[in-house]
């Protein structure tokens, strides 16, 4: 390419404004992923306690799925801005039917970690449990990792919020239709107890129905978007078509990323610390407290396990309640708005580990939810705010680090901090709400950059 060529390739003429219907369009299967994630981190615990799993080894369980999350990404995103196959769908979305396609047949699996006749608390049976996670977890963020580029690639500045917030409707959605599943199917007469060792069929049919979702959603999303062309990405990107294809050391990317990637990653080390120990020790937290059980094999702590789907749902209607309130906040209150909802999520994630009475756990939810809708919200706006479109993909890939290295942090640390609060679930929360805390305060660091 000459000079000439390559400065007309570099003019940018920025990103058109897209039709409602496509940004829809571009979002709709998020609400698929995110159902399969929800199902996972909902049921995950009570999961690997019903089939016998020690509460202090949780953490082995739960550190992989992020750890999958910190390889896989980064990869998606690197090979992904390299990738052009329009016979495929384009540069994302081929993509998106690889790991849907691997999602849903481990979604029929995981469930059934206790019905092939290991035996209760068997190494066989919490291997497998543990392998079909962490495949799930690669094939979801497979899947998943698209959604958030493709708003990168294909949406402008004006539209980028609606875009996002579209995507935290969905994904919100997607979670409170997951998070009641059980509880609905226990209630429509589904077996909700099982012989020791074995999963109930409420959350077995539940990851059933969860996966025929997430493919038809996800079949949507790949017949209705149209991605851009190289030619046409550069065009409106303002680089050249060259830009995608070299380069792009993770190490390099990582020393010239804008500030705002690491100050909203320090924010994001403590948000995704509490949430972990969240998904980690509810179901047995709420069953000790109010059900006054530890047996995971008992009517009382499967109950428990309902009712924290009812409440997972509970903090996602909050947070898509809570995310149109801070979408109203002009863009010079992003900082407080991320600061006070953090707040608020601390004393929810606090207020658990006082409250014996199941309803007013929804009080607690609610706060929680708050957090979860600021987490969705202000995070990857300010960090594309402050990106070109060179390398999206990978940058985002990376910025995913910052979700998934605090989630394997707080496993790890949880096999010393779990023995040191008395081997009490309940106790975690305290825990957790003070490191929420934490969170809130370190916005406070951030400064928001925007690109010309």
């Amino acid at each position: 390419m000459d000079e000439q060529s390559s400065a007309a390739a570099t003019k940018k003429s920025g990103l058109p404004k897209l039709p409602a219907s496509t940004i829809w369009m571009i979002n709709f299967g998020f609400l698929g992923v995110q159902i399969a994630f929800t199902l996972q981190s909902s049921q995950m615990s009570r999961i690997f306690q019903t089939i016998g799993a020690d509460p202090n080894k949780l953490g082995w369980f739960f550190i992989l799925p992020p750890l999958a999350g910190l390889i896989v990404q980064p990869i998606i995103g690197y090979y992904s801005d390299r990738t052009w196959a329009p016979k495929l769908g384009g540069r994302r979305l081929p993509y998106l039917a690889l790991g849907t396609l691997i999602a849903i047949i481990v979604m029929c699996l995981l469930p059934n970690s206790g019905s092939f006749g290991f035996g209760y608390a068997s190494i066989t049976a919490l291997v497998f449990g543990a392998v079909t996670v962490a495949l799930l977890d690669v094939s979801s963020n497979i899947a998943m990792q698209p959604f958030k580029m493709m708003v990168g690639d294909m949406v402008n500045d004006d539209q980028k919020s609606y875009a996002y917030g579209i995507q935290s409707f969905l994904s919100n959605g997607g979670a409170v239709i997951a998070a009641i599943f059980p509880f609905i199917f226990t209630a429509f007469g589904v077996a909700n107890t099982a012989e020791k060792g074995v999963v109930p069929q409420s959350v077995v049919i539940s990851f059933y129905v969860g996966a025929a979702i997430l493919l038809l959603t996800s079949l949507l999303t790949i017949f209705k978007v149209h991605e851009y062309d190289p030619k046409t990405y550069a065009k409106y990107h303002g680089i050249t078509e060259e830009a995608n294809s070299t380069g792009g050391n993770w190490w390099s990317l990582l020393k010239k990323a804008p500030k705002v990637f690491w100050t909203v990653t320090l924010v994001q080390f403590f948000c995704w610390i509490a949430f972990q120990y969240l998904w980690t020790y509810s179901a047995g937290a709420i069953a000790s407290n109010v059900w006054n059980t530890t047996n995971a094999a008992s009517a009382g702590y499967q109950a428990a396990g309902n009712w924290y789907g009812v409440l997972a749902a509970v903090q996602s209607i909050a947070a898509v309640i809570w995310s149109y309130v801070l979408a109203k906040m002009p863009n010079n209150h992003h900082k407080l708005g991320y600061s006070i909802s953090l707040a608020l999520g601390a004393v929810g994630f606090i207020s658990v580990f006082f409250i014996h009475t199941q309803y007013i756990l929804i009080l607690s939810f609610i706060l929680v939810g708050m957090a979860w809708a600021s987490m969705n919200t202000y995070p990857l706006t300010m960090v594309t705010n402050a990106l070109s479109g060179e390398h999206m993909g990978t940058y985002l890939g990376l910025f995913n680090g910052s979700i998934c290295l605090p989630q394997i942090v707080a496993s790890l640390a949880s096999f010393g901090l779990f023995p040191l609060l008395g081997n009490a679930q309940p106790n975690m929360f305290l825990l957790a709400g003070i490191i929420m805390a934490l969170g809130a305060a370190s916005v406070g660091f951030i400064k928001e950059t925007y690109k010309a």
